[in-house]
């Protein structure tokens, strides 16, 4: 049964996915709802081993080697997030997100 107030058909679906439980279990539920072909995209942030078991895991949820994305983000993400984080000194449970600095500094 198709959500309400979906007047068109969809045919083609991007998931960011993680190849986690809650990614996958909205994958089949795309797929089952609304007979949509799933395109999943997995953006590596580092963190490493992660990502082929995700690229496994959408395999084996029937979504095609051509339709799976993991994309290497790693630099983009330093530069415009992590970087950023730290010149605005920003703070995370209370804490100052700062890079040491070495005696002398």
């Amino acid at each position: 049964m198709a959500a309400k107030g979906a007047e068109a058909k969809i045919k083609k679906v991007v998931l960011a996915y993680s190849g986690g439980l809650d990614t996958s279990i909205i994958l089949k539920w795309l797929q089952e709802t609304y007979q949509a072909e799933v395109v999943t995209f997995t953006a590596d942030l580092g963190q490493g081993e992660e990502l082929e078991p995700a690229r496994r895991k959408a395999e084996m949820l029937d979504i095609s080697k051509g339709n799976i994305f993991i994309e290497d983000l790693r630099e983009e993400f330093v530069r415009d997030f992590v970087f950023p984080m730290f010149r605005a000194v920003a703070l995370y449970e209370g804490s100052t997100c700062s890079v040491p600095r070495s005696p002398g500094r």
